[in-house]
């Protein structure tokens, strides 16, 4: 339900594997909390194997002055009350975050980032702007990533040409760093302090950002989605299985090629895993 739905068409598309896989003899079972609504023993007693495909869940906060403010959201939090109305009432419930004729700032980037900002243009938002903490990638790959790594180089998104479309430029701002959130009496958000980055290596060769005196700034907002990446699966079910490894960012350790973890019939992939799919965004 994360997934925006003009990227992943909930009825045409997503329904329609469901029910192929229904038919082929998979079993599904919603609304199922395993390790809280349901014992992970009781998983485990009717099953030979469990596979851990629970994705990377925990959003990356960014605890600066103003982050308690009313107007401040999760990614993760906008895109599934979104994507929920929309399904359950073409969002004529109510039951979401509304970007309407509001200046909305999405403070990250990634996939998530460009969801956020292509949702907030179709509920109608009044403006959006994109942060990126990173320097603008280059459009060719820099000597310094050479092939078979991942082309770190700039790129064009759907909702960064939707954004374009409309506002007449592509919505993102880099080298920016969130110094803190600007409130009114009522405790709303209204801005975001910022301040321009420059990156470049120590001593030890290790890639720091330095803030470039006067360059402080603020942004008029409504609405502040942070879109920073995931620290890891949600711990609930890594507490239920007892012995199962975990790496510092709380992944579940499995082994390279084979997904087995350090809990004799338990595997892991996706997100929940180290190397796993389901990326994190920029902003530390």
């Amino acid at each position: 339900i994360i997934i925006a739905d003009m990227k992943a068409d909930k009825i045409d598309i997503v329904q329609r594997r469901v029910d192929i896989m229904k038919k082929e003899g998979v079993k599904f079972v919603t609304n199922a909390h395993i390790g809280k609504d349901i014992p992970l023993s009781v998983v485990r007693a009717n099953a030979d194997a469990l596979l851990l495909a629970v994705g990377s869940t925990k959003p990356r906060d960014l605890p600066v002055p103003g982050r308690e403010l009313a107007g401040v959201e999760y990614a993760m939090d906008f895109l599934a009350a979104n994507t929920k109305s929309l399904l359950d009432s073409n969002l004529e419930d109510g039951n979401y975050i509304s970007a309407k004729s509001k200046k909305v700032i999405v403070i990250g980037g990634g996939d998530t980032g460009t969801d956020c900002i292509a949702t907030s243009l179709r509920h109608g938002a009044d403006s959006v702007i994109n942060f990126e903490l990173m320097d603008r990638p280059p459009n060719e790959r820099a000597d310094n990533n050479p092939w078979p790594q991942w082309a770190r180089v700039f790129r064009v998104d759907y909702g960064h040409m939707e954004a374009a479309s409309k506002q007449g430029d592509d919505p993102r701002e880099y080298n920016v760093l969130t110094k803190r959130f600007v409130g009114d009496s009522n405790g709303k958000v209204t801005g975001v302090e910022v301040v321009t980055v420059t990156w470049g290596q120590d001593m030890d060769g290790q890639f720091k950002f330095n803030e470039v005196k006067g360059s402080e700034r603020i942004y008029t907002a409504d609405l502040v989605i942070l879109s920073m990446g995931f620290l890891g699966p949600e711990e609930t079910l890594g507490h239920a299985l007892e012995g199962l490894e975990k790496d510092p960012r709380s992944n579940f350790k499995a082994e390279y090629g084979e997904h087995t973890t350090s809990v004799e019939g338990v595997f892991a992939a996706g997100g929940g895993r180290p190397g796993g799919g389901g990326g994190g965004d920029q902003h530390p």
